[in-house]
């Protein structure tokens, strides 16, 4: 899977080239409604990010939605938590335009 950055300027550089993060992953456990603890690691060639690291996303029911939690453990050291909250932010703001429109 890979994001891509729009347009040339932005914050933070992609881990695999400029403007991208390529990465890949698998699911370390399904629980429906539940749960979802998966494994994901950068293709970099800066072993800063090449570090595996687990994503844990909780869902909990919120009256007539979905309240959803990230735990993330061992992410790579040189992913700024600044940088790792405004992605995950990102994750559920598409999330939330997407289910919008569905």
């Amino acid at each position: 899977m890979a994001f891509e950055y729009t347009g040339t300027t932005h914050e933070v550089s992609g881990k695999t080239s400029a403007h991208a993060d390529v990465f890949h992953g698998k699911f370390l456990e399904l629980v429906p409604g539940k749960r979802i603890v998966e494994q994901v690691q950068f293709e970099s060639d800066d072993p800063a990010f090449a570090q595996p690291m687990i994503i844990t996303t909780h869902l909990e029911p919120a009256g007539d939605g979905t309240r959803i939690r990230f735990v993330c453990t061992n992410v790579p050291d040189k992913i700024r938590p600044e940088d790792h909250q405004k992605g995950m932010a990102s994750t559920l703001e598409n999330l939330a335009a997407f289910l919008k429109h569905s």
